[in-house]
């Protein structure tokens, strides 16, 4: 069946979104390593994690992302249009080169989690899982005498969906995969065809791990057309990955999702995919090679009022509620993000996600996983187990007693 011009106009628009948000995100990163990003105080208030727009531009000018001051503003206006940051007090529209304070929404928790982005998310996570993967399907193929790099045929991406867990059925693995290619994340390697479970030969449209230059999100929207649906290249062993604080690579967690918690008073959240635990393996920046791990130190406050210990929570009497929750993981994962180390803890719970509807709630400690121990793993020990494990999951928590 060939694709129709609507799915394809469709596909490029939503996979420039996606461009957008790595961008975004490794600039986010980027600030939070070089301490742009901190807390501010302003009129005797105090704003936590944003940053000055004037100083944001000389920063953006000094690393050569733009070649003057008004090309820098309408990069970050373009950003700032497509809800990568705000106006700390959403009182402006438009990004203006002064002493105004603005957030990136990813660390206020007020980014729009709809689905474009949990479908984006997902397929960061099975391209970064596939890619360290030893027996990876993502091989050089060829196709009517032509050969391509990192191709799968579709059939075999469906063994592996269910295989891994990361499917129920043919069929759900089917549905997975065509809205992997309707959001631009996947197409047909000669861009013809929509995703069938056959010998057709598919690659990931979208280079995760390149390290985006901001100039190019004004060259995409000025050029957005059919031809410039690109594929991956052998540059995808460059080293850049968004949406992972912990550039980590074979073992540390494949995961990428950002979860959001619901307290109204939980005004920043770590970066967490959903479809794992972790923040580390999908929302990251700039991705070292596949053989290192570097790691970003930008996480927003912890949410604990106070810091507890292992020993704390067994004391009996303690002032917390057992409870065991089963969290069955849809499509997009469980939708929970953990800190923390001996023991881990709940930082933050996406409000519409598997979790959320079992009764995980920021603040409450994981204690057991699936009958196993977990109160001396830290949260990246504890994702890989998570991970590597069933998609239901049965948690034992202590949750404080407010």
């Amino acid at each position: 069946m060939e694709r129709t011009g609507s799915v394809r106009r469709k596909a490029l628009v939503r996979q420039h979104k996606a461009e957008i948000m790595i961008a975004g995100e490794q600039l986010r990163l980027r600030l939070h390593d070089s301490k742009l990003i901190k807390e501010r105080r302003y009129h005797l208030r105090t704003y936590p994690n944003c940053f000055v727009a004037q100083e944001l531009i000389d920063w953006l000018l000094s690393h050569k992302e733009a070649p003057d001051r008004a090309t820098a503003v309408c990069l970050m206006q373009h950003l700032m249009d497509h809800d990568i940051f705000h106006h700390v007090c959403d009182k402006r529209s438009v990004f203006k080169d002064a002493k105004l304070l603005y957030r990136f929404r990813k660390d206020d928790g007020t980014f729009p989690f709809n689905i474009e982005v949990k479908i984006f998310m997902r397929g960061q996570r099975l391209y970064e899982h596939l890619i360290v993967d030893k027996d990876s399907i993502l091989q050089v193929r060829e196709e009517h005498g032509v050969s391509y790099q990192r191709a799968f045929p579709g059939c075999q991406m469906i063994d592996w969906l269910i295989q891994n867990g990361e499917a129920e059925s043919r069929r759900r693995g089917l549905d997975l995969c065509r809205a992997l290619l309707e959001h631009g994340i996947i197409q047909h390697v000669a861009n013809k065809h929509d995703f069938f479970d056959s010998g057709l030969l598919y690659q990931f449209c979208i280079n995760f791990r390149r390290r985006r230059r901001l100039s190019e999100l004004l060259n995409e929207s000025d050029q957005d057309n059919e031809d410039s649906l690109t594929t991956p290249t052998p540059e995808d062993n460059h080293c850049d990955s968004p949406f992972v604080e912990n550039k980590s690579t074979s073992n540390g967690g494949i995961t990428a999702f950002h979860s959001v918690a619901p307290g109204k008073d939980l005004k920043q959240v770590s970066n967490v995919r959903r479809g794992s635990l972790n923040a580390l393996q999908l929302h990251s920046t700039v991705f070292s090679p596949l053989s290192s791990a570097v790691v970003v130190r930008y996480n927003p406050k912890s949410v604990l009022r106070k810091n507890v210990t292992c020993e704390e929570l067994q004391t009996p009497g303690a002032p917390f509620i057992r409870k065991v929750l089963t969290v069955v993981g849809d499509d997009l994962g469980w939708g929970f993000v953990v800190r923390g180390r001996s023991p881990c803890y709940v930082q933050a719970v996406d409000p519409g996600s598997p979790s959320a509807a079992a009764g995980v709630r920021v603040r409450q400690f994981v204690c057991q996983v699936n009958g196993r121990c977990v109160l001396y793993m830290d949260y990246r020990t504890l994702t890989t187990l998570v991970m590597t494990g069933p998609r239901t999951i049965v948690l034992e928590v202590m949750d404080p007693l407010e």
